[in-house]
């Protein structure tokens, strides 16, 4: 296996040369391109890979920000904070129900459940230390998800295409049903500009509701905690007021136009090479770590909601 003949300075280099060529690509080969790295010389930094990801995740994220104006985003809040509440009740619901029914570990079943939700990893990352999850469950829901949102770039955009959506409907409908903000940015961006700035709000309006989900959450753990003598920990998402506060600032000082293009340049290039890394962090260990009942419970729950929100986008 390549894996194993080329030395750790080979795989460094090898790596190193990839890099260059991101800015080259669309986000789908990007990713495409971390999953063949993945599977032949493997990430040889994979001990940092989750740090610069997340970082880079959600610096290009606030830089996205400085590109949208802040009354179009409200609008996009208005318009689908209903739709983004019966979903996330919905998908818990259904997730907790499934769960049990297909005998996934609790702790799992939540955070599958919550991840499909909001916003994938960082739903997980967010929930975890309120359940207390170990390390063995937060792997295999990271993992699941992380599969699902793989395929989600692949597929969205040929069944939107399919479905024959406008640039809004899929937007929104990317929004609703992919889990990570990563790759929901990652699908619009392969339609258009408006389809972009729609699931990007309307992806990030959705991802506050992070807080309300732990703080219930927590409520229903609480008992638990107690009894095994740990505090409730609940993880903010900052960054989102960061996106905010950049919006805020490009639409009521226009004249800094020229540093808004630039930024909002830079920033979708951080994207390319966010979904880069996350393609570069599978292996054949992870899949085998996720398990069958786990993903199953993922699958279902996204079809389900994939399903029901496209329904709802076209009809409405």
């Amino acid at each position: 296996m390549l894996q194993n003949r080329l030395s750790k300075s080979s795989k460094e280099a090898i790596f190193v040369i990839l890099l260059m060529f991101i800015p080259f690509l669309s986000p789908a080969m990007s990713l495409f391109l971390g999953l063949i790295v993945a599977f032949t010389i493997g990430n040889p930094f994979i001990h940092h890979n989750k740090v610069f990801t997340t970082l880079l995740l959600q610096a290009s994220v606030v830089g996205l920000g400085f590109g949208m104006n802040l009354n179009t985003a409200m609008e996009a809040g208005k318009t689908s904070i209903l739709f983004t509440f019966c979903s996330i009740l919905i998908t818990m619901s259904l997730g907790l129900l499934i769960g049990k029914w297909l005998k996934v570990r609790k702790d799992t079943k939540v955070l599958v459940s919550g991840g499909t939700a909001i916003c994938g990893g960082s739903a997980i990352a967010a929930l975890g230390p309120v359940i207390g999850a170990n390390e063995k469950d937060m792997t295999v829901s990271l993992g699941t998800i992380f599969v699902l949102n793989a395929a989600a770039l692949f597929l969205f955009p040929v069944v939107g295409n399919w479905l024959q959506m406008t640039d809004s409907q899929f937007g929104y409908w990317c929004a609703i049903a992919i889990h990570d903000t990563s790759s929901v940015v990652g699908a619009a961006a392969t339609r258009s500009e408006e389809a972009l700035q729609i699931a990007t709000t309307a992806k990030l309006v959705r991802a506050l509701w992070i807080i309300p989900l732990s703080l219930v959450v927590a409520f229903f753990y609480n008992k638990q905690n107690k009894a095994n003598g740990t505090k409730t920990k609940i993880k903010i998402p900052w960054f989102i007021f960061l996106f905010i506060i950049a919006m805020v600032i490009s639409t009521y000082l226009p004249q800094g136009e020229a540093f808004y293009t630039k930024a909002v340049d830079i920033a979708r290039m951080g994207m390319v090479y966010t979904l880069f890394l996350i393609g570069t962090s599978l292996s054949k260990d992870s899949l085998k770590e996720v398990g069958f009942r786990p993903i199953l419970l993922g699958i279902i729950l996204w079809i389900v909601i994939s399903v029901l929100s496209a329904t709802v986008i076209k009809c409405f």
